[in-house]
């Protein structure tokens, strides 16, 4: 009856294929897969430590780093490469039709538009600059500036209409 369910079963609960001499001594070798390495792209998009995906896979770090070196290395760009593939998939429900696609997709062109324009205006006038140079800039008693020592400078250097009034002569 043991010899029956034994052979019966060649994948765990998680769905992955049990090795040859499961349960003989030794840890069987890890055999990575085509999932596994998208799997790891994904967690690698997450930002998550190469830690938690070695445990992930229920493998150790080494183990991960020595199978998966290429999708770690690139662990700086999966972000980029998973958005593509999904923006590649909504833009082919969008060409099918899909209302709901579509919709999603303005969407993201909308919040795309938005952080450009967000960012345009962070990195406009002199005030960056003065600010920028305001930080770095060294106080009366030899030490760097504070963020809003350094900022209050700043509002005092401005001229023409956006100066500040002069204050009053006092006698």
């Amino acid at each position: 009856m043991g010899g029956f369910f034994l052979g019966a079963f060649d994948f765990d609960l998680l769905g992955d294929p049990i090795p040859e001499g499961f349960g003989k001594r030794g840890r069987p070798p890890h055999r990575p897969t085509e999932e596994k390495r998208k799997l790891v792209i994904q967690l690698c998009a997450f930002q998550w430590p190469v830690d938690k995906i070695a445990a992930a896979l229920g493998i150790t770090a080494p183990t991960l780093r020595k199978n998966y070196f290429r999708e770690l290395k690139a662990k700086a760009e999966a972000r980029c490469r998973v958005e593509a593939k999904l923006l590649s998939a909504l833009m082919g429900e969008v060409e099918k039709g899909n209302v709901s696609a579509i919709d999603k997709y303005m969407k993201r062109l909308e919040r795309h538009d938005r952080l450009i324009a967000a960012e345009a205006i962070a990195n406009r006038g002199p005030a960056a600059g003065v600010l920028a140079a305001g930080a770095q800039s060294v106080g009366a008693a030899g030490g760097k500036l504070g963020k809003k020592e350094a900022a209050r400078r700043a509002a005092g250097d401005y001229t023409g209409i956006f100066a500040p009034p002069d204050g009053p002569v006092l006698q």
